[in-house]
């Protein structure tokens, strides 16, 4: 009887710990990142819009004092831009405008953020149902996510190597199609960075000298106004039912011409485009940094914004909600399109 206890007991033991779940794996993720004072993730991003598929190339860095740094590259047309939280606040930088935003907002805690460990592992945290599968390869965890913009992302998926690193991350939709992909190359948990790493006001700098080199360097001449013109208008490829453009306005500006359309009706909003002044800038902004279609731009309650081609693009609405306002935002185009 006695060794009949112990066989038993040697039995569970054998048995418990054969037994790797869900738990076991979100603990040992979550001890990479905690036991980190800093990391620093290189990867490729892809997302889907509209039948398009824009490519970044994503540069994401933390480290501990709550400092986060994201350049995100469009593999197109090579265009950077900067997502940086220090102790001053939240910032896009985009260095071939010579802008920058800075932003009242609690990002990247305040949504699900795809190309950063911390709100990855969140969300991990707060699905009690998220499902657990073993793979040949490692493992996989799907959980719901918290786009509170999107709100046709439901799910994520996170692959996991058998050493414990994630490798790729999916955003699928409520029909299981892949919104967003991120493909990580690399993950390096002792990273050293510098200490104006996420110094907005160096960066910035920096900026502005590298395009004063590059004027000299291209004998551009200079004048006290820059002024342009808008020369093909925009509409939205998306218009709500019962809703149609009712007017349409052209007005001078200090910097070139602001493009004013006004859809009236079921669901009323304005689409404003505006050139862009030729000089050093930062604007403050009262929303959080989000991707829309080729660039990083800002989203609040009522207005979509963002930079494309040197042209400031607006869509706004005290009816609409936001998702569907992001919609109307996704499907204008930056190529000319007849009404």
């Amino acid at each position: 009887m006695k060794k009949l206890f112990i066989f038993l007991g040697v039995l569970l033991l054998v048995c418990g710990c054969g037994k790797y779940d869900d738990k076991d794996l979100l603990k040992d993720l979550s001890k990479k990142v905690d036991n980190s004072s800093a990391y620093h993730m290189t990867g490729t991003l892809e997302i889907y819009r509209n039948e398009e598929k824009y490519t970044y190339n994503v540069d994401s860095s933390y480290k501990k004092g709550d400092l986060f740094k994201v350049n995100l590259t469009n593999q197109n047309n090579n265009h950077e831009q900067v997502i940086l939280k220090n102790k001053e606040g939240v910032y896009v930088i985009t260095p071939s405008l010579n802008k920058s935003f800075k932003f009242q907002s609690d990002w990247p805690y305040n949504n699900s953020q795809i190309y950063l460990l911390q709100p990855i592992l969140s969300d991990l945290n707060n699905d009690t149902e998220r499902i657990f599968e073993k793979t040949s390869d490692g493992y996989v965890l799907t959980s719901k996510v918290n786009y509170s913009s999107e709100r046709d992302f439901n799910n994520q998926k996170i692959y996991i190597d058998k050493d414990k690193n994630i490798t790729k991350v999916e955003v699928l939709d409520s029909d299981n199609n892949i919104k967003m992909c991120l493909t990580i190359i690399d993950i390096d948990f002792k990273a050293k960075f510098d200490d104006n790493y996420f110094d907005a006001s160096s960066y910035q700098k920096q900026i502005v000298e590298k395009e004063d080199s590059n004027e000299q360097n291209d004998n551009k001449e200079t004048t006290d106004s820059t002024t342009s013109k808008i020369e093909d208008i925009v509409y939205p490829m998306y218009v709500p039912v019962d809703t149609q453009l009712s007017g349409q306005d052209i007005v001078e500006t200090t910097s070139g011409e602001r493009v004013i359309l006004t859809f009236t009706g079921e669901s009323a909003f304005t689409v404003v485009q505006e050139t862009l002044a030729n000089e050093s800038s930062t604007n403050y902004v009262y929303g959080d940094p989000y991707l829309i279609l080729d660039t990083v731009g800002s989203i609040t309650d009522y207005s979509v914004s963002w930079i494309s081609n040197g042209v400031e693009y607006s869509v706004m609405s005290d009816t609409m909600e936001i998702d569907e306002l992001l919609t109307v935002a996704q499907s204008i185009s930056v190529k000319a399109v007849s009404k």
